[in-house]
C-alpha cells in the first residue's frame, strides 16, 4: 500500500507532462480533447506504447526485440519460462544485450514477471501484437510473389474476420474502399494513355481484381444485412458496392480501347512486322545502346567542307539512299512471338451472347422481351458484361467495322431502357434497370 501511495503522485505527474507535451503540437486555443480522432488513440495508449517499445530506435534493435519476443512466444508447451530457459533458448545473444531487451519488454507490459514463482510469462497484449505482425509479414511475403492480389486478399481477410467476430469498423471498410478507388483510377489512366502495353498490363491486373470482387461481394452482402451495423457502416458498404460495379464495368472500356489500337496498328510493308512487334523486340534489351556495338568497323573521320557542299551531299543521300538506310537499321524479320489470348473467356462469352441475341426474333417475335429474361440467370460479372454490350445495338460506327461486336451492332434489334430500377429474384443480382429488347423486323 505504501508503494502504491508513493507511485500514484509520480503517475499523475507523468500524465500531466504527457498532456503538456501533446498540447505543444496544436495551435493556441485548441485542446487535444476537442479533436475527436485523438480519443480512440489515447484510449489505446497501452497498446500503442507496446508498439513503441518494440519499434523505437534503430532497425537492428527493433529486429532483436522482435526476435526475442517471437522466440519466447513460440514455446507453447509451457505458459511460463524461467531465466535459465530463456538463456538456453537465446544463448546466441550477448547476455548484457538480452538483459536490456528483457527489461524493456517487461517494463512495457509485453513480458510479465511472476516474482512468487520467478518465471516470465507472455502477456495477452504481446500475443495480440505478434498475431498482427505475423499477418502483415505473411501478406508482405505473398505480395512479393503475387503482387496486388495478396494485398486485396489481406484487406478482405481483415474485413471478413472482423465481421465474423462481432462487427467490422468503418475505418476498415474505408481502407478497402480507398484501394478499390485507386485501382479504378489506375485502370482509367491506362485506358486514357492509349498504350497497348499499359492496357494489357492493366487488363491482366483487372482480371485479378475481379476475382476478389466476387469474394468481396459476399462479405459486403453480409454487412448490409447485419442488423448490428450502424448507418455509417452501411453507407461505407454501399460505397464499396458502387466502387466494385464501376470496376467491373471497365471490361467494355478495355475492349473498345484495344479494338481502337488494333485498327490503328501500323504494319511495315509486306513483312508482317508491326510497330508492336518492334517495340516488343526492343523491350528485350536492357541496354538499347548495346545494339550499336560493332556497327561501325572504323572510327568516323570528320570532314571539313563548305555549307553548300554539305547541302548537296545531304540532299543526294536523302533521296537516293533512304531505302538502303532503312534496310540497314531495321532488324531482320522474325516470327512474332505467340501471345496467349488474354481475352479468351471474354470472347467465348461474347460469342455465346451474340448467338443468343441472334435467335431473339424467333423466340420473341410478337412482344418485347424484358431485360432480366436475357441477362439472368448468370453471375454478376457476366450480367454486367452482357449489359455493357447492349448499347452497341444499332451503332452506325460500330456496325461498319468487322468482328463480333460489329456483328452485334448490325442485329435487327432495338434496346429500350427507362430511368428506374426493379427488383429481381436472383442470387447474384438484387435489382436491374427496367428495359426491353425488341426485334425490329417483327415490330408493329
Amino acid at each position: 500500500m505504501q508503494n502504491f501511495t508513493n507511485e500514484l503522485p509520480k503517475a499523475i505527474e507523468q500524465s500531466n507532462e504527457d498532456d503538456d507535451a501533446l498540447q505543444s503540437f496544436f495551435r493556441p486555443g485548441i485542446s487535444p480533447d476537442d479533436v475527436a480522432p485523438i480519443f480512440p488513440l489515447k484510449r489505446a495508449q497501452p497498446l500503442l506504447q507496446a508498439f513503441t517499445a518494440l519499434f523505437h530506435g534503430g532497425f537492428n534493435n527493433v529486429m532483436l526485440r522482435l526476435l526475442v519476443l517471437r522466440e519466447l512466444a513460440a514455446d507453447v508447451d509451457t505458459p511460463s519460462l524461467t531465466r535459465a530457459d530463456i538463456n538456453a533458448k537465446l544463448g546466441y545473444i550477448d547476455p548484457d544485450r538480452l538483459e536490456t531487451i528483457l527489461t524493456r519488454l517487461r517494463s512495457n507490459n509485453l513480458l510479465a514477471w511472476d516474482a512468487a514463482q520467478s518465471v516470465y510469462r507472455i502477456t495477452p497484449t504481446a500475443r495480440n501484437v505478434l498475431a498482427a505482425l505475423s499477418s502483415l509479414l505473411q501478406a508482405e511475403h505473398q505480395a512479393e510473389q503475387q503482387g496486388d492480389e495478396a494485398e486485396m486478399s489481406y484487406m478482405l481477410t481483415q474485413v471478413a474476420g472482423a465481421q465474423a467476430v462481432g462487427g467490422v469498423s468503418v475505418e476498415q471498410l474505408h481502407h478497402l474502399l480507398g484501394r478499390l478507388i485507386e485501382l479504378t483510377e489506375e485502370f482509367s489512366d491506362a485506358i486514357a494513355s492509349g498504350s497497348e502495353f499499359q492496357l494489357r498490363t492493366a487488363q491482366q491486373k483487372w482480371h485479378t481484381a475481379c476475382d476478389w470482387v466476387e469474394k468481396g461481394s459476399q462479405i459486403i452482402h453480409a454487412i448490409t444485412n447485419d442488423s448490428r451495423a450502424d448507418s455509417a457502416t452501411h453507407r461505407a458498404a454501399q460505397a464499396i458496392g458502387r466502387a466494385q460495379s464501376a470496376l467491373l464495368n471497365m471490361q467494355g472500356m478495355f475492349s473498345r480501347a484495344l479494338n481502337q489500337i488494333e485498327r490503328q496498328r501500323v504494319h511495315l510493308g509486306q513483312s508482317g512486322l508491326s510497330t508492336t512487334d518492334i517495340k516488343t523486340w526492343l523491350l528485350q534489351y536492357a541496354d538499347l545502346a548495346s545494339l550499336a556495338d560493332d556497327a561501325l568497323a572504323y572510327p568516323m573521320t570528320p570532314l571539313f567542307i563548305t555549307p553548300s557542299e554539305m547541302i548537296d551531299v545531304a540532299e543526294s543521300e536523302l533521296l537516293s539512299n533512304r531505302q538502303s538506310a532503312v534496310a540497314n537499321i531495321l532488324p531482320t524479320g522474325e516470327n512474332a512471338p505467340e501471345i496467349a489470348n488474354e481475352d479468351s473467356d471474354a470472347l467465348l462469352e461474347l460469342d455465346h451472347w451474340l448467338d443468343r441475341l441472334t435467335n431473339i426474333e424467333h423466340l420473341q417475335a410478337d412482344k418485347p422481351m424484358p431485360l432480366q429474361d436475357l441477362l439472368l440467370p448468370s453471375s454478376f460479372a457476366i450480367a454486367s458484361y452482357r449489359a455493357s454490350l447492349l448499347p452497341l445495338l444499332g451503332d452506325v460506327n460500330e456496325s461498319a467495322l468487322q468482328g463480333a461486336t460489329a456483328a452485334l451492332a448490325r442485329l435487327p434489334l432495338e434496346f429500350n431502357s427507362k430511368d428506374k430500377m426493379q427488383r429481381v429474384s436472383d442470387p447474384h443480382v438484387c435489382a436491374i434497370s427496367v428495359a426491353t429488347l425488341t426485334a425490329l423486323s417483327k415490330k408493329a
